[in-house]
């Protein structure tokens, strides 16, 4: 099984009460598994579609869209990919307190 390639992420902004991460995607590229400890919120930077692994081995396509956010609750636990052959990113808002 050949290991894909690790999203880059880089933090943007961080206070007390938010932190914003950028992710970038290669083609096919993941951000590995794990569970997120905050509410967030995603703002796509560019179009595409997202493979989402979950732990019960099933799989999800995701389609962003431009600046189209969407939100999600603390607990989520996935394998997040990049199902295109370019390049991906967002922003990715932790809600912290």
């Amino acid at each position: 099984m050949n290991k894909r390639a690790q999203a880059v992420a880089q933090v943007k902004l961080e206070t007390p009460r938010v932190r914003i991460t950028e992710y970038r995607f290669a083609p096919q590229a993941e951000t590995g598994w794990h569970r997120h400890g905050y509410d967030y919120i995603v703002v796509p930077l560019t179009s595409g579609r997202l493979l989402l692994e979950q732990p019960d081995g099933s799989k999800q396509s995701a389609e962003l869209r431009l600046h189209q956010p969407y939100a999600r609750n603390v607990g989520v636990e996935h394998n997040v990919i990049n199902d295109n052959a370019f390049e991906l990113a967002f922003l990715e808002i932790e809600l912290l307190s």
